[in-house]
This record gives C-alpha cells, sequence and structure tokens, in this order.
C-alpha cells in the first residue's frame, strides 16, 4: 500500500521547471495566491459600500492583527503535523468560509460587523496556512533543485499580483461582490486537489539527538526559539531579513509615494516605478529558477542587499523620472535575488523537526515588523523631506551587510550543487 511519504530519489535530478510533482504545487500555490488577491478586493470592495473609506482601513488590520499574533503558533502546528494536511485543511476552510460569504452577500447587504468577523477568522486560517506552505517546498524536491523551487514561488508570486487585480474587478463589474468572493472561493477550492496528486519526500531528523521530546505548544515554540537563536547560520539570516523589513519595505512603499508626490511625477511616474521594481524582482526570481544555483551565495547575499541599500537611498536624489524607474528596476532585481538567496539557505539548513517554526519566525517579520516602519517613515518624510529620510533608512538597512560580512557562517554558505547523474 502507498503511503504519503516518499523518498523521491529520482526526483533530485530533474529540474523543477520540468517535475511534474513540483508544478501541480506552483499550479496549486499559484491558484490559492490568485485567490487570496480577488477575496482582498472583494473585502475592500464589500466593506467600502457598506461603510466607508476609513473603515476598509480599520476591516484590512483587524484580518492583518491575528494573522500576525498567531503565526508563531502556526509554525508550531506545522512542525507537529503532516505540513500539506495542515495546507489543505486551513484552505478547505478558507475555501468554505468565503463560498458561505459570498452566499450570504448575494441574499443581503453585509454588516460591517460581520465583515469584520470575515477579516479576523480569514486571518487566523492564514496564520495556520503561511508557515505550512513555507515548510513545503523541500518536502517535494531535492536540496539541488530547492533554489529553483523558491524561484518559481517568486514567479507565482508576482502573476498573482499582476492576474489578481483585474481578475476580482473582472468579478466586481459582473456581479458585484458576491461574484468576486465566489471566485476567490472557487480558486482556494482548485488548489485543493492539486495538493492531493502531490508527492511528498520523507526529510529524516538532522540532530535527533539534540531535539527534547515534544511537549507542550508553547515549549515547542521557545524551543523553536532558541533553535534559531543559536543556529550559526539560521539566527544571522532571520536578523538580516528583520533588518531588511525594517529598513527597506517602509522606504520602498510609503517614501515612494510620498517621494512621487513631492516630485510631481504624478499617477503615472509612481505606476512607472513600482513596474520597474517589480519587473527587476521578476527577473531575479526567473533567472534563479532556470539557473538553480548561485555560487558563493552568502557573500552575493550580502553583495545584493548592499546594492539595495545604496539604490534605495539614491532614489531620493535622482534627478529624472526615468533614472527613478531604472535605479527601482536595479533594487528589484538585486531585492529578488537576496530574498530567494535567503529563503533558500534558511530552508536547506533548517532541521526538518524545526521547519515550520523557523518559517513562521522569517513571516512574522514581513507581516508583523515591516508595517510597524510605514508611520515612521511618513512622519519622517513630513518632517525632514524624503531625501534625509531615504538615506537613513539605507543606511540602518545596511547594518543587515554588516552582519552578514560579521558572520563566518553567512560568508561562506553555498547553495547544494546539483546533481548530473540520474539515480536508480
Amino acid at each position: 500500500m502507498a503511503t504519503a511519504e516518499t523518498s523521491l530519489p529520482e526526483r533530485a535530478t530533474i529540474p523543477a521547471y520540468r517535475d511534474g510533482n513540483v508544478l501541480r504545487w506552483l499550479t496549486a500555490y499559484t491558484a490559492s495566491l490568485v485567490g487570496d488577491s480577488v477575496y482582498f478586493i472583494a473585502l475592500g470592495w464589500s466593506v467600502q459600500k457598506t461603510a466607508g473609506s476609513t473603515e476598509v482601513g480599520l476591516v484590512m488590520a483587524a484580518g492583518a492583527l491575528p494573522r500576525a499574533l498567531l503565526m508563531l503558533g502556526g509554525g508550531v502546528v506545522a512542525d507537529r503535523f503532516d505540513p500539506r494536511r495542515v495546507i489543505l485543511g486551513s484552505d478547505a476552510l478558507r475555501c468554505l468560509l468565503i463560498l458561505a460569504v459570498a452566499a450570504g452577500i448575494a441574499l443581503t447587504a453585509p454588516a460591517l460587523w460581520i465583515l469584520v468577523a470575515v477579516a479576523i477568522v480569514f486571518g487566523a486560517i492564514d496564520a495556520l496556512f503561511v508557515p505550512a506552505v513555507g515548510a513545503l517546498p523541500p518536502r517535494i524536491t531535492g536540496p539541488d533543485q530547492l533554489a529553483r523551487v523558491i524561484g518559481l514561488r517568486s514567479l507565482s508570486m508576482r502573476l498573482s499580483q499582476i492576474a489578481g487585480p483585474p481578475i476580482g474587478g473582472l468579478a466586481m463589474g459582473l456581479g458585484g461582490p458576491a461574484a468576486a468572493f465566489t471566485v476567490a472561493g472557487l480558486l482556494f477550492a482548485l488548489s485543493l486537489p492539486l495538493l492531493l496528486t502531490i508527492r511528498i519526500r520523507s526529510l529524516g531528523v538532522r540532530d535527533a539527538e539534540q531535539q527534547p521530546e515534544p511537549g507542550t505548544a508553547r515549549n515547542d515554540l521557545l524551543d523553536g526559539l532558541r533553535y534559531i537563536r543559536r543556529h550559526r547560520l539560521i539566527g544571522p539570516l532571520v536578523a538580516i531579513g528583520a533588518i531588511c523589513e525594517l529598513g527597506l519595505v517602509g522606504t520602498l512603499n510609503v517614501g515612494m509615494l510620498l517621494l512621487n508626490a513631492e516630485r510631481g511625477w504624478g499617477p503615472s511616474g509612481y505606476g512607472w516605478i513600482v513596474s520597474s521594481f517589480g519587473a527587476g524582482a521578476t527577473a531575479s526570481a526567473a533567472l534563479l529558477a532556470i539557473v538553480g544555483r548561485l555560487p558563493r551565495a552568502g557573500l552575493l547575499l550580502a553583495g545584493t542587499l548592499l546594492v539595495c541599500c545604496v539604490g534605495a537611498a539614491a532614489l531620493a536624489v535622482v534627478p529624472a523620472l526615468w533614472s527613478a524607474a531604472v535605479l527601482a528596476a536595479v533594487v528589484g532585481l538585486n531585492a529578488g535575488i537576496f530574498g530567494s538567496l535567503g529563503n533558500a539557505l534558511v530552508q536547506i539548513t533548517a532541521d526538518p523537526a524545526y521547519l515550520g517554526r523557523v518559517t513562521s519566525v522569517a513571516m512574522l517579520t514581513m507581516v508583523g515588523l515591516a508595517p510597524l516602519s510605514y508611520p515612521l517613515v511618513g512622519a519622517a518624510i513630513g518632517a525632514w523631506g524624503a531625501a534625509p529620510v531615504f538615506a537613513g533608512c539605507g543606511c540602518f538597512a545596511g547594518l543587515g551587510v554588516v552582519i552578514a560580512l560579521a558572520s563566518d557562517a553567512v560568508r561562506r554558505a553555498e547553495l547544494p550543487r546539483q546533481r548530473t547523474g540520474v539515480t536508480a
């Protein structure tokens, strides 16, 4: 009788972009991400029609709060149970929730409190889904193909950002919020049968003799945090990622919007800059997906982060829109390589028993820490202007470069070499 887990030795030699197992996972993941995008559009429009513009931000924050608060607990769940089962269960719950909302909206206009409740429940389910998704890639391919898988995952994220809004807008135009929620629910449903067909490889446990017996969820969480803090490579990488999120994300999101207004480039100018950054990030994802391995990964990670820091600081002083767009593309290219390399090194290095908790901590820096910089960046630019704030944020993010170069483990980090033969 076949088991859910297989060793998949032959899959390690197949390029990820030709591996049916990886492509089924990628299709399911893309469908789920596009569903996310359509859901957020449907929720925002429903709130705006029910209450007003002010309440839109409050409802979105209501959904983000449980996601951030419960993310670490989601990592514990992903490590205690089969990540694929957690993904299937959470995706099924999201599907049922959103289809139920669609049915309710089709019958009557929803009250604001119902939309708030939906956002909170969806955010809580996401706190289970995200760490489990992060723990799955090493289980569907070999270590030598993991960088390619992460590149493909980045491409999937970019595709969902491009395809989701038009799909959501079209559904809203044709059938209103009920149709948009229905489309989102059906996209979640589409991912379920694809996930069921994925073959999972057994990772084993590298440091079994050092691991404590499973305890309470709190003890498991603290054990995971200690594992990250003590790990020679993962600890510095998580710290570097957190510093990068705090220093650069607010600058490139809120700061870029305010810089555009300061320069008078208008909505089209802002669109060119954002599109250029996205094009650079997409190119980096395609590069990693194709080549599969970049040499001297640790040093390259530090170098690309340095380019991001210098480029972000320079964005506030370039004289013309076209030069800002070119610089944004360069920053996007290097940011994509930096993020993909850091993610790949963590996934390859982490002990399988801790992978969900490691992923949850890394994701928490994105959904929890990065938004903290938004009001600070906005207030600082209002007080001092864009140029000094961009320069200061670039210098702060440069601390990540210092940590990377000071860590022997990061400097020497390498991605696994690809196998050339096929194992029988």
